[in-house]
């Protein structure tokens, strides 16, 4: 009888030991799907952010060439603030959740931060360029605006880099 009563024990010991591995595994399968419909969650108003940047830069960029000076740094600034929200958005992702990333979706998020940090330094270029303009120091205002265009022109490289992966990826990027 000793014997039933050990082997009884040591069934349920394996089956609590069973158990217990099955809710950790349910608990991290939780977690990781968790983090990932937090990603999908952010994403769109990050997106938004980063178009509507876009879309203020540009403005900017005709008002300035109307000499709209005021009212073009007023919308430049705007895009600087989209871009600096959303930079820092995707860097509390990345690292909140750099351990449930694949590869596919760090070089995602290491080329959309590429692309930001640009955007914003020409932004800021542009901004020195608007300052130029506006006391008639042209030529240095030209300088620093087509500095500007070049960061933005390499940012839009990114940008490209960037959307292909969401082509070529479209079960990750939802």
């Amino acid at each position: 009888m000793s014997y039933y009563i050990i082997y009884n024990v040591s069934s349920y010991i394996k089956l609590i030991i069973f158990i217990l591995a099955l809710l950790i595994i349910s608990a991290a399968v939780v977690l990781i799907d968790s983090s990932v419909d937090n990603i999908n969650k952010t994403m769109p108003e990050i997106s938004d952010s980063i178009v509507n940047g876009d879309k203020e830069y540009n403005e900017a960029v005709t008002l300035v060439n109307e000499k709209s000076f005021y009212e073009g740094m007023g919308k430049v600034e705007s895009a600087g603030k989209n871009y600096n929200d959303s930079l820092e958005k995707i860097q509390s992702i990345k690292n909140r959740f750099s351990k449930d990333l694949n590869e596919v979706q760090n070089k995602y998020f290491d080329t959309i931060i590429k692309e930001l940090d640009l955007k914003i330094q020409a932004v800021d270029k542009f901004k020195e360029a608007i300052d130029c303009f506006e006391v008639n120091s042209n030529y240095t205002g030209s300088n620093y605006a087509f500095e500007a265009n070049d960061l933005m022109y390499n940012a839009t490289q990114y940008q490209h880099e960037r959307d292909e992966m969401v082509r070529d990826n479209p079960k990750l990027f939802k």
